[in-house]
């Protein structure tokens, strides 16, 4: 996964926010809180990594799907998403 300095940097500041969300979660069971906060953390943390994991996606597109210096590797490439987005779908 060879990104950019700033896009590595943007999924490392989002792992850390997912990272914050899953404790807040881990709290919230300890401290017995209402399952409705609990759902609600819980339905933040997934919007958080469902954001990550597209923003994944999105990165490999442009740095594998737009680089017309890579000829050959596009249809690779091109199979490789279409089954990382079928196995994302398949949840």
């Amino acid at each position: 996964m060879g990104h950019v300095a700033s896009e590595k940097t943007k999924l490392l500041n989002r792992l850390k926010r997912l990272r914050g969300q899953l404790e807040g979660i881990q709290r919230a069971v300890e401290g017995d809180e209402e399952c409705a906060n609990v759902l609600q953390q819980a339905t933040a943390c997934r919007g958080a990594l469902d954001g990550f994991i597209a923003e994944v996606i999105e990165d490999h597109i442009r740095e594998h799907m737009t680089d017309e210096s890579r000829g050959a590797d596009r249809a690779e490439a091109t199979e490789d998403l279409i089954e990382i987005v079928h196995q994302y779908l398949r949840r």
